[in-house]
């Protein structure tokens, strides 16, 4: 019998061991398989070009750090730069007071029609972006907002008012009813239960829908192009085609654009990751 204990154990050891190995080994992959090509497009972006089309997965021979200063003269990313802040900004602050105010209707009153409204509110997640390019155009050229940030901002507004209900919908579903009902008693009016009960209980789920808003504001490309035409109105995701001409591209000049226009969207993840997380899971610990 201890013979057969210790060879089960050791058997039950050897799988452990296994079973370990193979993990790591699927997870490197997918680590190396995710930031392999960031750190390839940053590497690339300190070579010339010739070294980028003679020996492209090589270290520079030497560090070229004027393709960064290149990289802002000739895209004029400074200007850029401060469009993508308040585009994205603005319309991360606008969706947010839209939507925080659907999801409290949505999730706290009962009236008639309430969830065939809200799920074609939501139904928007499933109407991809691109289809809505045409109406989109139409109207911004009617209101005469074409070749502006607000054409951006109310467009970047309205695209994520699908996602952004469901999101806060969720959360505040979860928020105990208790809590509104003791404003209630002593003397909340509606706005009030919104103010100051709901709407700071909700902290997590507007930085999580706004985290989403914000990214998406600010790598957006399509629309971008479509609604601006001049520097003045354009974002920093199209300051890149400004490395690409009829007879020749500076790829690694456009590399560094991309490397300085993809932290900021980085550095949002990073601080806010955990909020994220803890937003998206929330509703359903709670609910």
């Amino acid at each position: 019998m201890a013979r057969q204990a210790t060879a089960v154990g050791s058997n039950d050891g050897i799988g452990s061991v296994a079973g370990s190995i193979f993990k790591w080994t699927v997870l490197t992959f997918f680590l190396v398989f995710t930031f392999f090509p960031l750190v390839w497009l940053v590497i690339s972006s300190f070579k010339t070009n010739i070294e980028l089309q003679t020996a492209p997965f090589a270290l520079p021979q030497v560090w070229q750090f004027g393709n960064y200063v290149n990289a802002v003269q000739v895209a004029e990313l400074p200007r850029l730069f401060l469009n993508s802040v308040i585009v994205s900004t603005s319309s991360t602050a606008l969706a947010m007071l839209i939507t925080s105010m659907a999801a409290f209707v949505f999730s706290r009153e009962k009236f008639r029609g309430q969830q065939s409204l809200l799920n074609l509110i939501i139904a928007g997640v499933l109407v991809p972006i691109i289809a809505l390019m045409a109406p989109y155009f139409r109207l911004t050229n009617v209101l005469g907002l074409y070749d502006s940030l607000w054409a951006l901002i109310l467009t970047y507004t309205a695209i994520n008012i699908p996602i952004s209900t469901f999101l806060m919908y969720g959360f505040m579903k979860s928020i105990p009813a208790e809590l509104e009902e003791a404003a209630v008693i002593d003397g909340a009016s509606f706005y009030q239960r919104f103010s100051m009960v709901i709407f700071p209980l909700s902290r997590i789920g507007l930085v999580t829908a706004g985290t989403f808003v914000f990214l998406f504001s600010w790598n957006e490309f399509i629309y971008a192009l479509l609604l601006t035409s001049s520097v003045r109105s354009r974002t920093l995701q199209l300051g890149i085609r400004f490395f690409t001409s009829q007879f020749f591209t500076d790829y690694t000049s456009m590399f560094a654009a991309i490397v300085l226009t993809i932290i900021p969207s980085v550095l949002v993840y990073v601080f806010m990751h955990e909020k994220i997380i803890k937003g998206l899971t929330s509703g359903a610990l709670k609910g």
